[in-house]
């Protein structure tokens, strides 16, 4: 069967390798000229440098599996034990589970949490006996702010801003107050009150481009896919029963595979260092003009875009047009990235949270960014900064003169230490924005359309919207191209049955993709096991 996936992503890519481990004939198009999707890397005056700092849970087994199946596990390892650093100015402290039961392994942690009194820190179990009780995925649930509700199970304002804050805004990238409850509790859930070890932190240790993107370009090929950068799609046409013709825009290159761009191509990373420069993004996509005679062929389609690309891109009739148009009310959340260049080392820890400081989390990218490499001896941070709408037009100069006096706050090192190097990534459309009543906009995977399924963090995972749930996103359209009753395509070969729903490498797919489905949902059951 031929499957066009549309976006390399990683929801984009966890489809592809699925459909080509089933021995489909899978090819993937991807507009930018790499594939990752929003975890891309770029190089700057010999330094590799990643758009926008990303990490993952223990808990996030979905991604660890694509991880694994990139064979790159190795390359971003998990701490043994939850291990954050809490730094504010003049105070440091350090959040640790212990070796206790689910339910008791982060209470000390809490209770002995040093910027909260005593009095709200005894009130931190009214919330999380609350969350316990909560039902994710009722729909009131979703309609409901997390500030209002945790107000009202006893949180003062201190209690949201130093602690619940410090897990909820680098989740859903909004501030913690205006964040939907439903989508909180996935994350307290999940993470907090789930497995002991399931918030347990993993950091990458390579570059995302090269964690990622690179590394799914190597194994579609091995697994005989092709790969079609800097291919932009203008329209997806349905032709007749069980087919699909794809055009691409005018912009398209030749019809020649691209290879995928080396970490430091610096064609591919022109764009992303305009914005590292403080130059103005190009915005999302135009509307694109086919290119008469440049089509595609398919039996299926994977549609693994943003949001707002996938409504222009959609044909006419494979969803209620007001479902569609209610796309547009998942709106889009910012992500500024802060990277600082010392001469010296100024942190002594891999990561740390902030409070009390403009600094939500910030990282030490020195080893993984090549510098020593590049004959320095200082020490490279980046301060990852989440629902940072007032900072995502902010100039340069000014983002300098707040942000450096707030790390020599947090690291007193940091005071005689020369800053050789500042500059900012912007990510304007980061994320859907994740407040109340996204959820009855995010549409499932299957469509109308026989052949045609919807992937895409932003799309009905369960998830909020992050690596985890992008990886649950493309698992998802391959279940739902071949379930029964679902968006089951057709074959193409005369003679055969047109249903290929009972086919071997059909039931092979499905078989697969729902054991890892299974593996990664295990956690939601055993959640509501317990509460």
């Amino acid at each position: 069967m031929r499957v066009v996936v549309i976006g390399g992503g990683l929801a984009g890519i966890t489809a592809a390798i699925a459909l080509a481990q089933a021995k489909h004939e899978v090819t993937l198009l991807e507009a930018k000229p790499r594939l990752g999707g929003a975890t891309m890397s770029f190089n700057r005056d010999g330094l590799v440098i990643d758009t926008g700092q990303h990490i993952f849970l223990r808990c996030c087994t979905a991604y660890r599996g694509l991880l694994d199946r990139l064979g790159m596990t190795a390359q971003a390892p998990l701490q043994p034990r939850f291990d954050v650093t809490v730094l504010a100015p003049g105070k440091r402290a350090v959040m640790k589970r212990r070796r206790l039961p689910a339910g008791l392994h982060m209470l000390p942690a809490l209770l002995g949490y040093p910027f909260l009194n005593t009095a709200e820190r005894l009130r931190l179990t009214l919330a999380a006996l609350a969350f316990k009780r909560l039902n994710e995925a009722d729909p009131k649930t979703d309609e409901l702010r997390l500030g209002d509700w945790l107000a009202a199970h006893g949180q003062d304002e201190r209690t949201r801003r130093v602690l619940w804050d410090l897990f909820s805004v680098s989740s859903l990238n909004v501030p913690g107050d205006d964040a939907s409850l439903a989508l909180a509790a996935v994350v307290v859930k999940t993470g907090l009150l789930g497995s002991a070890d399931a918030a347990d932190i993993g950091v990458p240790a390579l570059p995302l481009g090269e964690l990622h993107g690179t590394a799914a370009a190597r194994v579609l090929a091995k697994l005989g896919a092709t790969v079609r950068l800097a291919t932009k799609v203008a329209v997806v046409e349905p032709k007749g029963e069980g087919e699909f013709l794809i055009r691409l825009a005018r912009s398209a290159p030749p019809v020649a595979d691209a290879p995928a761009p080396a970490a430091t191509d610096s064609n591919a990373q022109a764009a992303p260092i305009a914005a590292a420069e403080g130059a103005t993004e190009p915005e999302g996509p135009a509307d694109l003009v086919a290119d008469e005679g440049a089509v595609i062929l398919a039996d299926a389609v994977v549609l693994a875009v943003p949001h707002e690309q996938a409504a222009k891109l959609i044909p006419v009739g494979a969803l209620p047009a007001e479902t569609v148009d209610g796309w547009a009310g998942l709106g889009a959340a910012p992500i500024v990235n802060v990277h600082v260049i010392y001469d010296r080392k100024v942190m002594d820890v891999p990561f740390a949270a902030g409070v009390d400081s403009p600094v939500q989390w910030v990282f030490d990218r020195t080893r993984i960014s090549g510098m020593h490499a590049r004959g320095e001896a200082g020490q490279y941070l980046a301060i990852s900064l989440s629902a940072a709408d007032e900072y995502v037009g902010t100039p340069v100069a000014e983002l300098r003169e707040k942000f450096v006096p707030a790390l020599a706050e947090l690291f007193p090192a940091a005071r005689d230490a020369t800053v050789t190097e500042f500059f900012v990534t912007r990510e304007k459309r980061a994320t859907f924005r994740q407040v109340p009543g996204t959820a009855k906009l995010r549409p499932k995977a299957a469509t109308h359309l026989p052949g045609l399924v919807l992937a895409g963090s932003w799309t009905d995972t369960g998830w909020p919207d992050t690596m985890e749930g992008a990886v649950r996103s493309g698992l998802n359209a391959v279940i739902a191209l071949f379930s029964p009753g679902g968006t089951t395509p057709r074959t193409r070969a005369p003679g055969t049955n047109p249903e290929i729903s009972g086919s071997d490498d059909v039931r092979e797919a499905v078989s697969e993709v729902t054991e890892v489905t299974n593996e990664v949902n295990v956690e939601a059951d055993e959640r509501e096991v317990r509460s």
